[in-house]
């Protein structure tokens, strides 16, 4: 680990101050929101930023809360201890909490931001796949005012979005859903904790009471592709048909074709395919069990019925 460079550092106290900053200093700059990626990213990976442009004093870009119809907005700066324990996404969406808890320790939740989490764009980002089952969308805001799309559409490659210079991920939007949603997120690793997904696996349902039809299915991935990604294939075997666990298995079997893992040092292409079809069929009938939603710390012991 080497001591960072000189820098300028900049506060700006809103959302047009950061941006103009952004913009008159040129190439060079980084935002900075939670900083667990920037500083290490400085520190041992070689950046050497000319200017930081800190966030955390603009105070719209925190908190979460629950709009008019149903909706739930996440503010880019909050942490992601704040998702995790939230009382309105433990109760909603509980497998999103779950998610981010999957993340570091919890001293690097207490400062890690969602915004943060998804600005990055690593494609093992493991909160990022829940968030696109959830149809989540991204908010941001720039010199040309503000604009909203699908998260799906927000990620270009690793390290790699579509923000323009000066642009800022500002919010990110759950709209509203089914009451009878029913989700999962699970992430293999070999490590319990503080290590990155070999593969994660997030999948929400609405199934007909009467005869678990499915009636919506999302799928999504994380690990598996430059960016984290749906896999509508996949969806598709399900959609309108009844849940059973060999329909499963197939979703899963399609999701593992759908998808385009690396080989690197911490596992095959071959091997994490393969945890893609397994995982995704656990998933799903995980998510169709219902229940009280199953701790963290234990989840990778779940048995589906």
């Amino acid at each position: 680990m080497k001591r960072t460079e000189p820098l300028e550092f900049h506060q700006p106290t809103s959302l047009a101050e950061a941006t103009r900053i952004m913009l008159d200093g040129g190439p060079g700059g980084h935002f900075l929101a939670g900083g667990t990626d920037l500083v290490i990213a400085m520190k041992e990976k070689g950046l050497v930023p000319r200017y930081v442009v800190d966030l955390k004093r603009i105070p719209s870009l925190s908190g979460i809360r629950e709009e008019d119809d149903g909706g739930i907005t996440i503010g880019a700066l909050t942490t992601l201890r704040e998702v995790e324990i939230s009382p309105l996404i433990v109760g909603r969406y509980p497998f999103l909490a779950q998610s981010a808890a999957e993340v570091g320790s919890i001293q690097i939740r207490n400062r890690a931001t969602i915004g943060g989490n998804m600005a990055n764009a690593t494609p093992s980002a493991d909160v990022a796949p829940a968030l696109l089952a959830l149809d989540a969308k991204a908010k941001l805001a720039g010199s040309g005012g503000e604009r909203s799309m699908d998260l799906k559409d927000f990620f270009r490659g690793p390290g790699q979005t579509v923000a323009e210079p000066g642009e800022i991920l500002t919010e990110l939007l759950i709209p509203p859903r089914d009451p009878r949603l029913v989700g999962e997120y699970i992430k293999f690793s070999p490590r319990d904790m503080m290590d990155l997904a070999y593969i994660g696996v997030a999948v929400t349902l609405v199934l007909a009471e009467a005869d678990r039809r499915c009636e919506s299915v999302a799928i999504a991935l994380g690990a598996v592709s430059p960016t984290p990604m749906r896999a509508p294939g996949a969806e598709a075997v399900l959609q309108g048909q009844v849940l059973t666990e060999e329909l499963a298995g197939e979703a899963g079997r399609k999701a593992s074709e759908e998808c385009s893992p690396i080989s690197d040092v911490r596992s095959s292409a071959e091997y994490r395919r393969a945890m893609v079809r397994v995982n995704t069929k656990r998933a799903l009938l995980n998510a169709a069990a219902g229940g009280a939603p199953v701790p963290w710390t234990s989840r990778r012991d779940r048995r589906y019925a």
